[in-house]
């Protein structure tokens, strides 16, 4: 019987394990996790996403408390148009983590950028160009484009020096969805590198409608797999999305998958970014305490777990310090819905906001548990400790049991005290 470990995952002059980590925002896939991965000969992902709040956390920065300075005067002011980013400091925030994180790469893997194209930011060309550039700049391995694909995405960046050695990727959930961003990147004379293909089973933002039921990820990786052929093009993919052991991902790799990529078991790693708090509530989940919603302000339906302290929260929007949802007219959703409920209870001290929630806010706080549809099984990945709570296994005893693993095992950690 096959592992994951009798495949190896082929990115030009690189042969890796085929596992990868996906990339979860916020600082969720910490440097630490990243550098887990490609130290064992994975790739790992870093992310962008709130680059600004993550440079302040980790590299004293002042990024976040500086904007907030520079717009507090439009605070009230429901048109949010005038609030923008300072390039200058998105392109510091993103070279000093990513240095940072590469400076400490050991192991023959790679570490990637996970670089979320629904992070508008009332300039959602020139921002995204700046986050990518600047990446390429403090040496990241490669840059896999996710959250919203960016038809025009490689165009910003062909004429980068390293547009054609850094490795590129793009997230899809669908053939057409590659079919359109292969016709747009076609001028540009440079493939995507590797294609992830992620189903309905993912967590936080999902690349189908609240029919996502309907849609089978093996189904769509065929599909994706054959049009590739059809083409003659030659390009590794991998399937993302509900892939919980390693005798899952095999399933997937003797289809001729090229590596496959996973992200709910390790959002409980030591490593991984999320409060004990939040941990302990994934470990605790039922499969009746997850859910797919449409509070997101990005349109995109998302998937989290229900008693998510964000979820109905009717805090003040918070554009002027982050705003990384505003969109090109500098409008988000949450900031309409927050005003329809402020003056539609006047003389209420708290209200609640049920329909779109301040992700930018939440996601900061670690407020919304975004998470697969699978999370409910992570109980069954650890031991249950003498004071009712769940063991944190680490990184790398989570990435050598999908690279080992056989008939549908869970290898729990070795047991420690309470």
């Amino acid at each position: 019987m096959k592992r994951v470990d009798d495949f190896r995952l082929r990115l030009g002059k690189h042969e890796l394990v085929p596992i990868m980590i996906g990339g979860m925002g916020v600082d969720i896939s910490t440097a630490d996790l990243a550098l887990e991965a490609a130290r064992l000969g994975g790739v790992g992902h870093i992310s962008d996403a709130m680059i600004n709040t993550v440079s302040d956390r980790r590299y004293e920065t002042r990024h976040v408390k500086e904007k907030l300075a520079l717009y507090k005067y439009n605070v009230n002011n429901e048109d949010k148009s005038a609030v923008k980013f300072d390039l200058g400091r998105v392109e510091e925030a993103t070279r000093l983590h990513v240095e940072a994180t590469m400076r400490r790469k050991q192991g023959d893997g790679l570490v990637f950028i996970n670089c979320m194209e629904k992070l508008t930011m009332n300039a959602p060309r020139e921002t995204l160009k700046v986050r990518m550039e600047a990446a390429l700049d403090a040496g990241i391995d490669g840059i896999t484009l996710a959250a919203g694909l960016h038809l025009g995405s490689f165009g910003l960046i062909e004429e980068h020096p390293r547009f054609r050695d850094a490795k590129l990727g793009i997230i899809v959930s669908s053939v057409r969805a590659l079919q359109l961003f292969l016709k747009k990147s076609a001028r540009t004379g440079r493939l995507p590198d590797y294609v992830v293909v992620e189903g309905p089973l993912a967590g936080g933002h999902l690349g189908f409608g609240m029919d996502w039921a309907q849609y089978d990820l093996a189904t769509i990786v065929a599909e994706v797999m054959h049009y590739l052929r059809e083409e003659k093009l030659d390009l590794p993919v991998i399937p993302a999305g509900g892939i919980f052991t390693g005798t899952d991902a095999v399933q997937f790799l003797e289809m001729g998958a090229g590596g496959i990529q996973v992200a709910t078991r390790f959002t409980v790693a030591e490593e991984c970014g999320l409060p004990t708090e939040a941990k302990q509530a994934y470990f605790k989940a039922t499969e009746d305490d997850i859910e797919v919603n449409q509070i997101s302000p990005t349109g995109y339906p998302m998937r989290m777990i229900k008693s998510s302290p964000g979820i109905g929260s009717g805090i003040r929007p918070n554009c002027e310090a982050y705003g990384y949802l505003l969109d090109a007219s500098g409008k988000c959703s949450y900031v309409a819905a927050y005003n329809r409920e402020v003056a539609a209870h006047p003389e209420a001290r708290k209200i609640k906001v049920m329909d779109k929630t301040c992700l930018c806010t939440h996601m900061r706080n670690f407020d919304i548990w975004t998470c697969g549809q699978l999370t409910w099984r992570l109980k069954d990945t650890t031991n249950v400790l003498a004071d009712g709570s769940y063991q944190v296994p680490s990184a790398e005893h989570i990435f050598k049991d999908y690279q080992f693993s056989i008939d549908q095992q869970l290898a729990l950690p070795p047991a420690v005290a309470a």
